[in-house]
């Protein structure tokens, strides 16, 4: 049987429902339902794009059967196939609900990254050969204190930046699925330096957003989000290289595309998986939530992609037990050594 891998998400922003009592579990199955298509119907992406009477008749005819809350929820995933929302997830106590679309499976990874996947990969940061800089930046999940963690990651980079001459950088984002945006770019802030990093898109692929990092601040529209302490000298002019897969996905996507448009920097490996659209966290009765897809990711100069392409290919060349024998480090390694 296949394993599927999940791709979570960015952003925060709450639509303030309250929930309330109900008699009965249909009121309950009811009034979620409801509220569920006023998210949808108010701030879907594609919302233009769905037939919502055709949908409502559809779920409605489902819920008939119900009379237990819990077990409604069954139909959320139908919701989503309905609608099309393969960006978009929904979470209650501790379960999670997301459409049946296909994703990547085992078959699409070398056995090398399989095995290193299983472990749970953490962030990571080393020198390989005394000369190069590796940043391992796995997906990241909902910590508590966003800003400890940014200020963590960031400072295992910046004590390895600030003692040691080296010569470039690789960041190695091909466990990278998702999660937590601002610990990511913050992390990386000395390599992005005072500019804007990414934005967002409507429909009509108009930019609505711009996301700035200046003076160790992650600024969404010029409000300040998150920071970091940022201590030393900028990197953003030494040389980058960002290795990517099909198993970059979401946010992890929107890191790579920080990168889009900066100097010294190349980008390796396979396409990135394609879930370029922003979400945001829309809350739902009874302490239900869901993530919310509302654009699309744009790169530092405004431009989409469906898929971030490397620009050099390698395939099935993994190599995490030596790092240095692994094909996409070699290519990243002989751009860093390339005499200008």
């Amino acid at each position: 049987m296949k394993k599927y891998l999940g791709i979570t998400f960015i952003l925060l922003f709450s639509f303030n429902i309250q929930a309330q009592e109900f008699k009965t579990s249909q009121d309950s199955i009811e009034h979620f339902y409801d509220d569920l298509f006023k998210v949808m119907k108010n701030g879907y992406l594609y919302k233009e794009t769905v037939n919502w009477k055709e949908v409502e008749s559809k779920i409605d005819k489902k819920l008939m059967q119900y009379s237990d809350f819990n077990k409604s929820l069954n139909e959320v995933s139908y919701f989503f196939d309905l609608t099309k929302a393969d960006h978009s997830r929904l979470f209650y106590k501790d379960n999670q609900f997301s459409g049946n679309f296909q994703g990547p499976t085992q078959d699409d990874f070398t056995e090398q990254w399989i095995k290193k996947y299983k472990t749970n990969p953490q962030f990571e940061v080393k020198i390989l050969d005394n000369q190069y800089g590796y940043i391992l930046m796995p997906a990241m999940y909902n910590e508590k204190n966003l800003h400890k963690q940014s200020q963590r990651l960031y400072d295992e980079i910046n004590n390895i930046k600030n003692s040691n001459k080296l010569q470039g950088w690789i960041i190695d984002l091909r466990f990278n699925t998702g999660g937590d945006i601002f610990p990511m770019l913050l992390a990386l802030y000395d390599f992005l330096g005072d500019n804007v990093v990414w934005g967002t898109l409507d429909i009509d692929k108009n930019q609505t957003s711009e996301i700035r990092l200046k003076d160790g601040k992650y600024k969404d529209n010029s409000k300040t989000v998150f920071y970091i302490k940022p201590n030393g000298e900028l990197l953003d002019k030494i040389k980058v290289a960002v290795i990517t897969n099909i198993a970059t996905g979401s946010s992890g996507e929107i890191t790579a595309l920080a990168f889009k448009g900066r100097e010294n920097t190349i980008f390796i490996g396979e396409k990135t998986y394609g879930k370029t659209t922003s979400n945001v966290k829309a809350d739902l009765p009874f302490g239900a939530f869901m993530t919310l897809t509302t654009g699309y990711d744009c790169d530092r100069n405004g431009n989409y992609y469906e898929n971030i392409i490397p620009d050099v290919t390698v395939v099935e060349k993994d190599n995490f037990e030596n790092l240095l024998l692994d094909g996409n480090i070699q290519e990243a390694i002989e751009f860093i050594s390339e005499q200008e």
